[in-house]
């Protein structure tokens, strides 16, 4: 079980390494009319590097470790240590889940703020 969960932490840890635009499968949408789409792209690149501060990966494995805590006390109290094994897997999985979608989000609204700054018209 601990290796399993130990390797699910490094699979999220690499996915974190990930463009955000590679793990959302889009970009901002922006009104293009009276851009030039050679500076949105810098401007782009750069509120990419600054999304990219959000640490996805401490944020998962925070949310994981909370998960396991909680879900191994709740079964710890509704059944024997086979029980609180298994709240404590599934509490550290559905944590991860919680931090890694909390960490996308939040990269995506740094690159939508950041270009809003800059004087773009975001559209999603």
């Amino acid at each position: 079980m601990a290796l399993r969960y130990f390797t699910f932490l490094a699979a999220i840890s690499a996915l974190s390494c990930t463009a955000i635009e590679d793990l959302t499968g889009n970009n901002p949408v922006i009104d293009s009319q009276n851009v030039n789409l050679a500076q949105y792209h810098r401007d782009l690149a750069q509120c990419q590097n600054y999304a990219e501060e959000v640490e996805i990966a401490r944020k998962a494995g925070i949310s994981a470790t909370a998960g396991a805590i909680i879900g191994g006390v709740f079964g710890a109290v509704w059944g024997n240590s086979d029980t609180a094994k298994r709240g404590a897997g599934i509490g550290a999985v559905g944590g991860t889940a919680r931090g890694l979608n909390e960490g996308v989000r939040e990269q995506e609204i740094v690159i939508k703020r950041c270009l809003i700054g800059r004087g773009y018209r975001v559209l999603n």
